[in-house]
């Protein structure tokens, strides 16, 4: 316990957390140089899983808590209806697939890119999401109804400014061009939407197969009753 005990606080009071900070404040570099950060986040190794996996974390708080605390003329939904697990799941699924997807195809098409700097990137990639997501929680609680529709635009901006920075870096991390950045983006979609379509078949023969031989017990301890 002590040993562990001690790494911990080695980690918060030496060269790796200072390292991890600077890799987390690099996500403010980066998506205002989206090109530039994203060939740094990886090829200069400027970037940190550790960073990465907490930019994911405030994502997903970010859209719980806008879920929670966003006044009510702007979302629509109702908290006590709203299953976390599920929610939490439904951003984490599509983020592994996503990344899935685009190592796959790119690896086919002499992509550079490794399945952790795919999700690096696209975990550094959520960052306007935070900043301006967390922002607009706190001015929905105190705009009236008509302004209201400056938090949607906000939002989607965010949307808008995160999927940039990702075909950005998918371009950098690749060594792809504008056209090769995009054909490989859409067809990782594209991907996304086959794997998803194999997983719901695998699960459904898996409840066929398991149905049947359900059925088939019944029928003989039927039989032998």
């Amino acid at each position: 316990m002590s040993n562990v005990l001690s790494k911990i606080l080695g980690f918060f009071t030496g060269e790796g957390f200072k390292r991890y900070l600077k890799s987390l404040k690099y996500s403010l570099y980066m998506i205002l140089h989206p090109f530039d950060g994203s060939w740094d986040l990886i090829h200069e190794k400027r970037g940190t899983m550790a960073a990465a996996h907490t930019i994911v974390i405030l994502s997903l708080l970010t859209n719980i808590w806008d879920m929670r605390f966003s006044n009510f003329m702007v979302n629509n939904t109702r908290w006590s209806e709203v299953n976390i697990l599920m929610r939490l799941l439904s951003i984490l699924v599509p983020l592994f697939i996503w990344v899935l997807s685009n190592w796959c195809l790119t690896t086919l098409f002499d992509g550079k890119g490794r399945f952790g700097d795919i999700y690096m990137a696209t975990a550094y990639s959520f960052t306007p999401y935070v900043l301006i997501g967390i922002p607009m929680i706190i001015v929905s609680n105190v705009v009236t109804k008509e302004e209201g529709v400056f938090y949607t635009y906000f939002n989607i901006f965010a949307l808008i400014w995160c999927v940039f920075l990702i075909l950005c870096a998918m371009m950098m991390i690749h060594d792809y061009g504008l056209g090769g950045g995009l054909l490989s983006t859409i067809a990782s979609v594209a991907g996304m939407a086959v794997i998803m379509f194999i997983i719901l078949l695998f699960f459904s023969l898996i409840s066929d197969a398991v149905a049947y031989f359900v059925s088939i017990y019944k029928e003989i301890t039927m039989r032998i009753s």
